[in-house]
């Protein structure tokens, strides 16, 4: 069942927003570092956050964190899926699948059709599903030098 975060789900949530920080080497993420990102998902402030779960008789195995924001491209504005991840133990059952279909319902309903994201290069076995859900951009992200 895909459904939206709870402020219940706080520790379930963390487990896996850990697993997902891990998976792409931020081992060292400090305690307010949670307690922020969740205030952002659960504030309901236009222009921030949303969040789904992933739930199966009561234990949460995927999450997926997303924002709609302005584009001058596009009037309607576009959505980014920022966080996607499934618990080990769910990973080719659908999970990650069914959360991003979520995401794509909730742009819809909200009349912004164009949805996006970003994955590591190496992340081959998100990417395979990606491919068949998505087409690849062909374009290159920069980052600033810091």
């Amino acid at each position: 069942m895909i459904r939206p975060l709870h402020h219940e789900d706080r520790a379930g949530w963390e487990a896996l927003y850990r697993g997902y920080q891990a998976f792409y080497g931020f081992h060292d993420r400090r305690p307010e570092f949670y307690d922020r990102a969740f205030e952002r998902l659960m504030s309901g402030r236009a222009g921030d956050f949303h969040g789904l779960v992933a739930e199966d008789e009561g234990q949460l195995l995927g999450l997926v964190h997303y924002v709609f924001h302005p584009n001058l491209w596009r009037d309607e504005g576009v959505c980014y899926l920022q966080d996607l991840f499934a618990a080990p133990e769910a990973r080719g059952k659908g999970v990650g699948r069914a959360l991003i279909g979520a995401v794509y319902d909730a742009a819809d309903a909200a009349g912004v059709p164009n949805v996006y994201w970003l994955t590591a290069e190496d992340n081959y076995p998100g990417r395979m599903l990606y491919d068949r859900v998505a087409v690849k951009s062909p374009f290159i992200r920069y980052n600033r030098k810091l």
